[in-house]
């Protein structure tokens, strides 16, 4: 037993040794779902473990979306806006950018897209991010306005969103794939944010066509999620009473009127 002990442990190297490979996670969308949505991590904090990545600030204050090292954050305004290190997050995603180009496409739908990103990956069952950039012929997002304590579910929070609507607009989409499995520590399937190139434009996507743009795609054989353990809310709540899944899925989803940007 000790040589196969042995063995094992050859073969599990520090996740310092992963680079590239690793997606970074404070906290979980599940927590979300109740309610939880006190700041446990800075953005400062999340930018040690990369310089890319998506996620909400506390109270789901806007959308986020770092590129380059450098967060901005969405509001109800749907322009785009640098938040400094202290920003404070309930959940958030970073991981150091290492993307291969995959492809470039033309005059395809968001679903279609993902879709043939999957495909053409062959990891359904795998974390990968991907970066699109190019010129869409329209982009919809929507925007969570701040809510103050004592905060309200997931659920109630989706009826109090701002939404946006782009035609012709050349900027970056950034998301994060997740296996169906992970459904409730994430959304299962794609988590996309957009910035335009111009600032004045983004927010969490929600449906889109691309005109003309390139892919790039980055895997990760690594997840490391940190919980906010500090926080006697979130150490104390019984997640078994919240329905979890469902609650995601419908907050995730595109189920909102237009509104033109």
């Amino acid at each position: 037993m000790g040589a196969v002990t042995q063995s094992l442990a050859k073969n599990i190297r520090p996740i310092t040794d992963h680079g590239a490979n690793v997606l970074y996670q404070h906290g979980t969308l599940a927590l979300l779902v109740p309610g939880l949505l006190e700041g446990t991590t800075t953005i400062g904090e999340l930018l040690e473990h990369g310089d890319t990545g998506i996620g909400t600030g506390e109270g789901l204050d806007g959308e986020l979306i770092i590129l380059d090292g450098v967060a901005y954050k969405i509001g109800q305004t749907g322009v785009a806006e640098r938040v400094p290190d202290d920003f404070t997050m309930p959940f958030a995603n970073s991981h150091r950018a290492a993307f291969q180009y995959q492809c470039e496409r033309e005059d395809i739908g968001l679903k279609e897209l993902n879709d043939r990103i999957v495909e053409a990956n062959g990891r359904a069952n795998t974390f990968f991010s991907v970066i699109v950039h190019g010129t869409f012929s329209f982009v919809k997002t929507r925007a969570v306005i701040k809510q103050q304590a004592p905060y309200p579910t997931l659920l109630e929070v989706a009826d109090r969103q701002a939404i946006f609507l782009r035609h012709d607009v050349t900027g970056t989409m950034l998301g994060y794939f997740s296996p169906m499995m992970f459904h409730g520590a994430a959304v299962a399937g794609f988590h996309e944010h957009f910035l335009s190139d111009d600032h004045t434009f983004g927010g969490h996507v929600l449906d889109a066509v691309l005109g003309r743009g390139k892919i790039y795609s980055q895997v990760f054989d690594t997840l490391v999620t940190h919980l906010p353990v500090d926080d006697p809310n979130y150490r104390n709540h019984d997640f078994s009473q919240d329905n979890i899944g469902e609650a995601i899925t419908s907050a995730e989803g595109d189920t909102h009127a237009d509104h033109s940007a």
